[in-house]
């Protein structure tokens, strides 16, 4: 799994040891009386610009460094404090802590309700504990909240994948390669692959982006 969707999540969530004592030390968001999350901040410009720029990139290497940039849009979360619930969640996530990244992404969308990464972190969690269902319904909110968030596309098409919905899987796919052409999951719709397009010759050669 590590050349789907997991890959580009991990690479971000990985952390040390001093990183996950910061993670745990950080304090609770205030409370609902005192203070509410504020809007998340409004980089769909430079995601776009991405976007563009991935989808015109001349090879998979140069696509790899580009899209490693959304990272710095998506997990960019409105306040330190739902910064500091999104980092101990990937951090406990990173040290395979699943229910630990669990309660840190749910305070983090109960406190962020509009924040789409939230849903999308928590989902990754579900689908690594094979909760597909569950990881689908986060990435549909992450989806409403962000239509371009090329990860939670691919994570969508894969968990729709992990549910034998393939007919479904498929269409996900195709607007998550839309976006970006270069997303390790595009050999899953290669010909022969499991989420090809019904009726693709198995016998055509596959074609290098």
């Amino acid at each position: 799994m590590r050349q789907f969707w997991i890959a580009p999540l991990l690479g971000l969530g990985f952390a040390t040891a001093a990183s996950l004592a910061q993670a745990e030390g950080a304090g609770p968001p205030p409370s609902g009386d005192i203070a509410c999350c504020p809007a998340a901040p409004d980089h769909q410009g430079a995601v776009d610009q991405l976007i563009g720029r991935v989808q015109a990139a001349p090879d998979e290497v140069s696509a790899q460094q580009i899209s490693n940039q959304f990272w710095q849009y998506w997990a960019d979360a409105p306040n330190a404090e739902a910064q500091a619930l999104l980092d101990r969640g990937m951090t406990r996530r990173s040290a395979f802590d699943f229910l630990g990244a669990l309660e840190a992404f749910d305070r983090l969308v109960a406190y962020c309700p509009d924040y789409a990464e939230g849903y999308n972190q928590r989902a990754f969690v579900h689908y690594l504990r094979r909760d597909f269902a569950a990881a689908l319904t986060d990435l549909d909110r992450a989806l409403a909240l962000s239509p371009r968030h090329v990860a939670a596309l691919s994570g969508r098409a894969l968990s729709l994948y992990g549910l034998s919905r393939l007919s479904e899987a498929r269409v996900a796919l195709e607007q998550a390669l839309s976006l970006n052409p270069w997303l390790p999951e595009r050999h899953l719709a290669a010909p022969g692959g499991p989420l090809a397009p019904e009726g693709l010759d198995p016998a055509t050669p596959e074609v290098e982006l």
